[in-house]
């Protein structure tokens, strides 16, 4: 099977956050995923846009770049950013720690996008910026194989 893939770039502006969520999206429906599964994908792609848009580049804007693969039953997102990057990555993972105190940030969107994905790693460098990398499987890809051999099972008996 041929693995497929798709990136965008975008303008790092808040109003462009529901243009990610549903492009990524849109591409992952073709794994045919239930719809907590598309939920969890568009919920983490929001936090991770709105990091990139927040903390990456603040007033200055920048460009956000998001790249999608689908391989089998699993697709991979990065979302890159080219801001100013993450001091201590362990750290800004940590649940309720935000870089903005003094903002009305829950320090979250890290433990979020970990709870509604398999898989996130998060590489960044100071001043060159950041990427999230984040891995979905799908549990009901399998089903319509699953549903097709049971009907020539029972196209044959009857």
């Amino acid at each position: 099977m041929e693995k497929n893939q798709m990136s965008l770039e975008f303008s790092a502006l808040s109003q462009n956050e529901s243009f990610a969520r549903v492009a990524v999206g849109s591409f992952f429906v073709q794994l045919n995923p239930t719809l907590e599964e598309l939920a969890d994908v568009k919920t983490a792609v929001s936090e991770a846009v709105t990091n990139c848009i927040v903390h990456a580049y603040g007033e200055q804007g920048g460009v956000i770049r998001i790249e999608c693969a689908m391989d089998g039953d699993t697709m991979e997102i990065r979302i890159v950013d080219y801001g100013v990057g993450i001091a201590d990555v362990e750290k800004a993972m940590r649940p309720f720690y935000t870089s903005q105190p003094g903002e009305e940030r829950s320090g979250m969107g890290f433990t979020v996008m970990q709870s509604f994905m398999d898989g996130l790693t998060v590489k960044s460098q100071l001043g060159r910026g950041t990427t999230v990398s984040m891995v979905k499987k799908v549990a009901s890809a399998a089903a319509p194989a699953a549903d097709e051999a049971a009907d020539e099972r029972e196209n044959a008996a009857g």
